[in-house]
Order: C-alpha cells, then sequence, then structure tokens
C-alpha cells in the first residue's frame, strides 16, 4: 500500500509539473537573400575592357547563393532592382536582338533559373521606356512589385488609381522548424521604389504614370498586408538611405521603413553602397554588427554583383501567428583578400551556360568597329581641365541639334553642348576610367564613354541660367582656403562624377576659394558667391540675357541632379536617339577622329601656400606628359595614385 501511494503521489507530482513548465515555442530560422543594382552586369565581363572581371557579375554570386540555401532550405530570394539597364548587353538585348516570348530578357531567363522568389523595379528599370519595360518583365516567372507607381486615369481621383505592378505579394511558405517539422508562414514582400523616376525619365512617363512618397505608401499597404493574414513584412525598398529626418518625397528614405510598425526586416539599394559597412557609420539607429537599423535587420548589397545581401530572422510561433525575435544583415562579398591575395568565388557554370548566347551577342554587338582615333582618349585627368573625350561627345551632340533644329525658330541661337565625365574613379573604384587606345574605335568604347542610354535634349536658357548650370556643376569640386598649408583634394567625391557638367562652346574660369553657391537641391544658399568667372563666348563676356541652346541627356533636362532652371520646363527638342547613337554616327561620318579640347574651363590660380591633391589612376603616372603640371606623389587610399596639382597660377593644366 506504501508503494502503491509513492508511486501515484509520483505520478500527480509529474502532472502538476508538466502544467507548470509551459510548452517550448515553435522556432524558424528564416533567411532572405538579395542582390541589387545589377545594372546587367549578369556575367564576370568588362565589355568596355572587353575582358573577364572576376570582381563582378550574377555568375560570381549564384555561388553564395547556392552555398546559403545549402545551408539553410528556408530561404526566399529577391532582386531589389536596377537590373536590366548597365553593361552594353542591356543595350544589344533592347536595340539588336529584341524581347519576345520565345526570347525572354537575359535578365530575366537569369533570375528564372536561380528562383527568384520577387522582384522590385528601379529607377533604371524605366530607362527604356514602359512596352519595353512590359516586354522585359512579361518573361518573369516571379511577382513584380512597384508599390508607389501608378497609371494616370485622368479622371483626378486617386482613390480609384491602378498600381502598374503589384505592390506586394503574401506568400504561403513550408518551412522546417527547429524540430524538423514542417511549418506554414505567410510571408509579405513589398516593393517600393524612388519616385523620382517622374524626373528621371520624364519623357517617358508623364502622362501615363505617376508615383507617389515611399513611407506614405508603406503605411498604406502594410496594415493591409496584416490584414490579409502576413505574419512577417519584409520591404524591398530600391532606394538609399537618409543621414537627414523625413521631410517626405526623398530620394533616399530606406531607413524611415524601420520605423513603421509592422515591418519586419528591409532590403535597400539604389546607391552602389554597402550595408552594413563603415559606408553607413553615423546613421541615426543603425547597428553595424548586427547589420540593424531601428532594431531592425538590413541589407544593402553593392553594385553590380559584388555582393550577395542576407538577412536573417529567427521566429517563434506566439498564438496562432509567427513572429520575428531576433534578425541580424550582413553584405557577403564574392572577393576577398586571403593571405594577401584577392580570391573571387568561381563562377556558376549552369548560369553561364544559361547566358553564353547572350554574352556572344554582346561581343559581337561592341566589338564593332565604327571609326578610328589618332590618338588615346582616357578620363583620367576629367577633372582639371576640358578633355579630349567630352569634347568628341560634345561635338556629337552639337552637330545632332543642329541639324535637328535646322529651319526652326531656334536656329540662329548658338548652340552650347554639356557633358559630364561618367566613368573617373570615385567611389566605384580605380578601375572605373574611361581608356580607349590609339587606333579603331569600336561601339564598346563609345558606351565605355558614354555609358547611359540618355536621350539627347536641347534646353533654352539664358546667360545667367547657363551660369548657375555651371555653379551648380562646380560642387563636384571642393572649396579650398588658399592660406592653409595641409595638402587639400581638388575633388569633392561627395558629388558623383555624372554631376560634373563641362559646357563646351564657351570659355569660362572656376575660383574654387568661393564657397558652394547652390546645395545639393539646387537651392541658393550663398547669394554672393560666384565660383564661375569670366564667362566669354566667341572671346566676349556672355550678357546675362543672352539665348542659348545647350544640349544635354533627358536625365539633366527633366530636373536629375537638382540643377536649377533645369526641371522639364526649359526642353524645346526631345531626341528619339541617344546620345551614343549619336555619337557613334558622328564617328561613322569624320572616319578618324583627332583627339582635341578647346579648354573649356580654367581653374583662378591659388597662390603659393595651398598644396592640391589629386586622385585618379595609377595610370596615369604613364601619361604626365599631358598635364605638366601634375607631379606624383605616391599611393592614395583603395589603390588610387596621388598627384600634387600646380595652381600656383606660373602654369595650368593643358
Amino acid at each position: 500500500m506504501i508503494r502503491a501511494f509513492g508511486m501515484a503521489a509520483f505520478a500527480a507530482g509529474a502532472v502538476m509539473l508538466s502544467a507548470a513548465v509551459p510548452a517550448m515555442a515553435q522556432k524558424v530560422d528564416l533567411q532572405v537573400l538579395a542582390t541589387t543594382d545589377l545594372h546587367m552586369y549578369l556575367k564576370d565581363y568588362d565589355y568596355y575592357a572587353d575582358r573577364q572581371d572576376e570582381a563582378v557579375g550574377l555568375v560570381r554570386v549564384a555561388p553564395l547563393i547556392r552555398a546559403a540555401r545549402a545551408a539553410n532550405p528556408n530561404t526566399l530570394l529577391v532582386d531589389n532592382g536596377d537590373l536590366i539597364q548597365g553593361t552594353p548587353m542591356g543595350d544589344w538585348v533592347v536595340r539588336e536582338r529584341g524581347i519576345d516570348k520565345d526570347r525572354p530578357h537575359p535578365a530575366m531567363a537569369a533570375l528564372n533559373l536561380l528562383g527568384y522568389d520577387a522582384a522590385v523595379l528601379g529607377n533604371h528599370e524605366f530607362n527604356f521606356g514602359l512596352d519595353t519595360l512590359g516586354s522585359v518583365e512579361a518573361g518573369a516567372k516571379f511577382p513584380i512589385l512597384a508599390g508607389n507607381v501608378f497609371k494616370v486615369d485622368g479622371d483626378d481621383n486617386p482613390d480609384n488609381d491602378k498600381p502598374l505592378y503589384s505592390p506586394y505579394v503574401i506568400q504561403d511558405r513550408e518551412l522546417v522548424d527547429s524540430d524538423g517539422k514542417k511549418q506554414k508562414v505567410k510571408v509579405g514582400l513589398l516593393g517600393l521604389l524612388t519616385p523620382q523616376i517622374m524626373i528621371w525619365d520624364k519623357d517617358k512617363l508623364d502622362g501615363r504614370v505617376t508615383t507617389r512618397d515611399i513611407i506614405d505608401m508603406a503605411n498604406v499597404y502594410v496594415p493591409e498586408m496584416k490584414k490579409q493574414g502576413a505574419d512577417i513584412i519584409i520591404v524591398l525598398s530600391h532606394a538609399g538611405m537618409n543621414f537627414q529626418p523625413r521631410q517626405g518625397g526623398e530620394e533616399n528614405a530606406s531607413n524611415y521603413l524601420t520605423e513603421i510598425t509592422g515591418v519586419d526586416a528591409v532590403i535597400t539599394g539604389h546607391s552602389h553602397r554597402v550595408f552594413p559597412s563603415k559606408d553607413y557609420d553615423g546613421l541615426p539607429g543603425a547597428d553595424l554588427k548586427q547589420g540593424t537599423v531601428n532594431g531592425k535587420p538590413l541589407v544593402m548589397a553593392g553594385s553590380y554583383g559584388s555582393h550577395l545581401g542576407v538577412i536573417s530572422l529567427k521566429l517563434e510561433k506566439q498564438g496562432s501567428q509567427w513572429k520575428v525575435v531576433e534578425g541580424r544583415g550582413e553584405a557577403r562579398p564574392i572577393q576577398a583578400r586571403k593571405d594577401g591575395k584577392t580570391v573571387s568565388t568561381p563562377a556558376d557554370a549552369e548560369l553561364a551556360a544559361l547566358l553564353a548566347p547572350a554574352h556572344e551577342g554582346t561581343l559581337r554587338y561592341v566589338r564593332r568597329p565604327v571609326g578610328r582615333t589618332t590618338g588615346r582618349i582616357h578620363s583620367y585627368f576629367a577633372f582639371l581641365g576640358d578633355s579630349p573625350g567630352m569634347e568628341l561627345v560634345a561635338e556629337a551632340q552639337r552637330d545632332y541639334i543642329t541639324r535637328a533644329l535646322a529651319g526652326t525658330e531656334h536656329a540662329g541661337l548658338p548652340i552650347l553642348s554639356a557633358t559630364a565625365p561618367f566613368k573617373s574613379g570615385g567611389r566605384p573604384g580605380v578601375g572605373f576610367y574611361t581608356d580607349m587606345p590609339e587606333g579603331e574605335i569600336a561601339i564598346r568604347n563609345v558606351a565605355d564613354l558614354y555609358v547611359y542610354p540618355n536621350q539627347l535634349v536641347a534646353v533654352k536658357l539664358t546667360g545667367a541660367q547657363v551660369r548657375d548650370w555651371l555653379e551648380m556643376s562646380s560642387r563636384a569640386l571642393a572649396v579650398i582656403d588658399p592660406n592653409r598649408t595641409e595638402p587639400q583634394m581638388l575633388v569633392n567625391r561627395s558629388v558623383p562624377s555624372y554631376a560634373f557638367d563641362i559646357i563646351d562652346g564657351i570659355n569660362y574660369v572656376i575660383d574654387l576659394t568661393q564657397p558652394e553657391r547652390f546645395d545639393r537641391d539646387g537651392s541658393l544658399i550663398n547669394p554672393d558667391a560666384h565660383r564661375i568667372k569670366q564667362v566669354l563666348f566667341q572671346g566676349k563676356p556672355v550678357a546675362d540675357d543672352q539665348a542659348f541652346i545647350v544640349v544635354t541627356n533627358n536625365y539633366r533636362a527633366n530636373g536629375g541632379g537638382s540643377f536649377p532652371h533645369l526641371d522639364g520646363s526649359t526642353v524645346i527638342y526631345q531626341s528619339p536617339d541617344t546620345v551614343q547613337e549619336a555619337v557613334v554616327a558622328y564617328i561613322r561620318a569624320k572616319g578618324v577622329i583627332e583627339p582635341t579640347t578647346d579648354n573649356s574651363f580654367t581653374f583662378a590660380p591659388l597662390g603659393d601656400k595651398a598644396t592640391i591633391l589629386y586622385d585618379t589612376s595609377p595610370i596615369a603616372q604613364q601619361l604626365l606628359a599631358e598635364q605638366p603640371k601634375l607631379t606624383y606623389q605616391g599611393p592614395g587610399e583603395n589603390g588610387f595614385a596621388l598627384f600634387k596639382f600646380d595652381m600656383s597660377g606660373k602654369g595650368g593644366a593643358k
């Protein structure tokens, strides 16, 4: 009886103990893999230099994708936009090969092969127009998202506007938990992109679509997705991040998304940077070790296939819903230093085989000769004065518009031509320069000189407005203290090189001791500042009311870069042809190009005290005969070379 009583007591205690200790919560490890800003770097190839490049390409990212999936089958794979424009392969597909149901775009075929789960549109997806975009995206076997781009229906009622593409998708995923059991989780993917497409591609989009603020639309969609049963919500945001408090309508607003209740993780891009990394040191709310902003995981995976973004989420079943209890973000590079050497991931053989026909077609396209040059054309000294490469583009643009405006009311006006040194080092790295050798000019060389599929546009401006344009452009050059003895850098690398417009057809002087007249948004901040001096046309001072036609591209003419007086309202001609096509036609007509320059701009002397340094490729050491005022100083950061630029006034760069 005693023994029986003891056993009964033990059993009762066991029941009470089990009732007191709750069952272990079900847990799932979910990872989200992301590419962004591939820009048609599908292959590990530099079509401009016509050689393999192990530092770029989706084929080099693919092994990282496969390895991550093998380590955790609970995986989603997404692309964050700016996919179909960039390398000459993107131009070849659209202009030469074509896209139809039997020949999908190579980018769509590549993403289909790798099993992408969703993608958001980037701003460059709109560069070829909505019809081409529709043909491209029709080949996708995954959802295409664009939650803040709406069709224009003309009824002045925004409440019934229909999105151009789906704003979001909620996917029923069968995931394996920590006990090896299958669990159903509803994963919501929301896609948003920078609303500035309406500025940059206004000529293709105006009257057809419109955009809205990223955060405003997220605040609409996230609660809606929750009502539809989404357990977790991941935002694909093709927009960069902002160090300033939100004002609304920002181009870069991705970090603000982490403040929205219901958002669990953010994929971002657009800025061609890496998060987490020192690129975002000091970003409010950022934890660079954990890869979070405001406690939520966020990742930006560089550009051109340099990295794979990885977000790791720990999910826990709470009641009937899954919740994120922990998360982190990281960007895994395709290249790393090992034992003093740079080691790259291998190219994915299956993806390379899929891309082989497009690759070979692109090679035939870019190797097609169009003319010859009697000298080398490069961009190593792009910030020191006018250069033959910029002169060639400027002449081609002016020649095209002169013919286009013949017989019109604008035919008698002087035509100026604005260009920018797109490839001139900076953030993209020491290999990011144009270098066209003496001899045959192929299409790849033209594409190397002018890398975007921009269309030619002519604007009508006054002399005063032209000066403001140049003032804004001069922000790419540093403000120099002539009395400071410590070395000062010539170039303000926080301003992209494509914002350094050089206007050909006039001559002007840049005074670097003057402060910036405009801020990055084109707002007048120093009314008394004048960095641009002695503006001359045909040897005579330019009057404020003097009328000019200036040839530029659709990006700049429609407001890209926030240049004053360039918001689309001053456009008097829009070309159906691209700048690249105009340059090719010009070279073919000329046959032989003799590299020259008319020295559009020079610098005001700074005196003897200031030491000015210019960073460029080490290759520039071979070309110092072109720049007698440059003296090699030694290695700079990230593989660049440093040169002293003599701005004392005793001579100037050629």
